[in-house]
């Protein structure tokens, strides 16, 4: 392990500096006028695959953006493991509250990240991360120290819900043929506090549009008679919860998988209480579910959210004016055994059946994904486990994750494989947001990580 050690430490300039010239690209998949940049990423990628000692590199068309596919098959008889990452990024909006521009890089010390941190749009979702495997493959082929088969599968659209994904897996089953899929597109508790996520909320995203008079009109002349569209969307999103924040869609909970009591009291160790939440947020007081503490509402049970909402006039000054529509994007976080398909029919049914006469409704469907849980007693967790517990010094506690890869379950479905998800990041490294940004320290010890896990995936893989 110290070769590897002193080869990071010898290489951690070149390492960091590829990773601003990845950074420096503004990869958004979202917006079709970055569409030669998202491009350009992937053969950014490419290159450094190539660089690294990969064979077989090639970059993938897709429906969308492409999927940069490259491979090292060095014993037949060995296992195999599939690092999946992305290199699109969200959209940096809004550009006002960066403190750098973000696709500018530039490291700046705080105090969860004493060593510095890379601030960038995409440095910790999922650039960062991702470029952890390229260069932990570098490592390793140039340590000799690499023990099982490594292939690479980095796609262009996981930040627009990887609608290319399927279509790309089904027709290369037998090319991405595999023993287990490594991802880190999630997080740890604490840099002093290792953990390997073990589950991951689903997600049904919805518009809705709420339509009233024909055209906008004068709020003095139509006002009291004429339906509002943004007072109607405003009270039927405020009914979607009750008292006790409980969403009210019927069905909604009918096929959630409650926790056992060991189970909770297990998820409680891990050092997060609604303090971290009320500090580390500069909030009053935190709210959720009545009976589940904060972590548990993050984690093990499904929420809805409004993402955004508009209508009317929203330029300076004042406009009196009654609006024609209004709008929402709303998403739900799912738990097992919640299907994103049915909810999103439940939640189409409930929120036309509450509309008002006055008003029509459109609810538009956008992407989804099944939650997924992995199992710990599989061979590739156990991998994490100890490479987490060697390269920490301490074992990593197994949590629940708030978030949705979508994708995961759509691995296991079409490809047949578990994934591990041995994420780096911190939850305040402020992802989709404004200065996101990704500790030097994290990304360094995920580089020196990586190489524990294919070491231990090959020995449990012997047994």
């Amino acid at each position: 392990m110290s070769e590897i050690n002193n080869y990071i430490a010898a290489n951690k300039d070149r390492f960091l500096e590829e990773l601003f010239e990845l950074l420096r690209i503004p990869s958004i998949s979202a917006d079709s006028a970055y569409k030669a940049d998202v491009s350009r990423t992937a053969e950014e990628v490419k290159k450094r695959l190539i660089e690294a000692g990969a064979d077989h590199v090639e970059i993938c068309p897709t429906g969308g953006h492409p999927m940069v596919y490259g491979e090292k098959i060095i014993d037949a008889s060995l296992p195999t493991v599939l690092v999946y990452g992305h290199y699109d990024v969200q959209p940096p909006d809004p550009l006002e509250l960066w403190d750098n521009p973000p696709f500018e890089p530039v490291i700046k010390k705080t105090e969860l990240h004493p060593e510095g941190a890379i601030f960038a749009r995409g440095s910790c979702d999922d650039k960062g991360q991702m470029y952890m495997h390229v260069k932990a493959f570098e490592t390793m082929l140039q340590t000799n120290t690499l023990a099982c088969n490594v292939k690479f599968m980095i796609e262009g659209e996981e930040e627009v819900g990887s609608e290319n994904l399927e279509s790309f897996l089904r027709a290369n089953v037998d090319k991405l043929n595999a023993d287990v899929i490594l991802i880190s597109d999630t997080g740890i508790i604490a840099n002093d506090t290792p953990s390997i996520m073990t589950g991951l909320r689903g997600l049904s995203y919805v518009e809705v549009e709420v339509t009233g008079p024909n055209r906008d009109l004068h709020s003095g002349l139509y006002g009291g008679a004429v339906a509002n569209p943004i007072n109607v969307l405003s009270d039927m999103i405020s009914s979607l919860m009750d008292e006790n924040k409980h969403i009210t869609i019927p069905g909604f909970y009918d096929k959630v998988i409650e926790l056992s009591n060991e189970e909770r009291t297990a998820m409680a160790e891990a050092p997060i209480t609604d303090e971290t939440y009320i500090k580390s947020l500069n909030l009053g007081a935190v709210q959720g579910e009545k009976g589940y503490s904060s972590l548990e509402r993050t984690s093990i049970r499904p929420t809805l959210d409004v993402n955004g909402i508009w209508g009317g006039y929203i330029g300076e000054g004042a406009k009196t004016v009654l609006p024609s529509k209004a709008h929402a994007k709303i998403s739900m976080r799912l738990v097992p055994d919640q299907d994103p398909d049915e909810i999103t029919e439940l939640f189409k049914k409930h929120f036309e059946s509450i509309a008002p006469a006055s008003v029509k409704v459109k609810v538009s469907p956008h992407h989804g994904g099944k939650p997924y849980v992995t199992p710990v007693d599989f061979a590739g967790y156990q991998a994490a486990h100890q490479a987490m517990a060697e390269a920490f010094g301490k074992n990593p506690i197994p949590v629940r994750g708030g978030g949705s890869i979508p994708i995961v379950a759509l691995f296991e479905e079409i490809l047949g494989l578990k994934s591990v998800l041995m994420g780096f990041g911190l939850d305040s490294d402020a992802i989709h947001s404004p200065n996101e940004h990704y500790g030097v320290f994290n990304y360094l010890k995920g580089i020196e990580t990586i190489p524990l896990f294919y070491k231990y995936f090959a020995e449990l893989h012997q047994k």
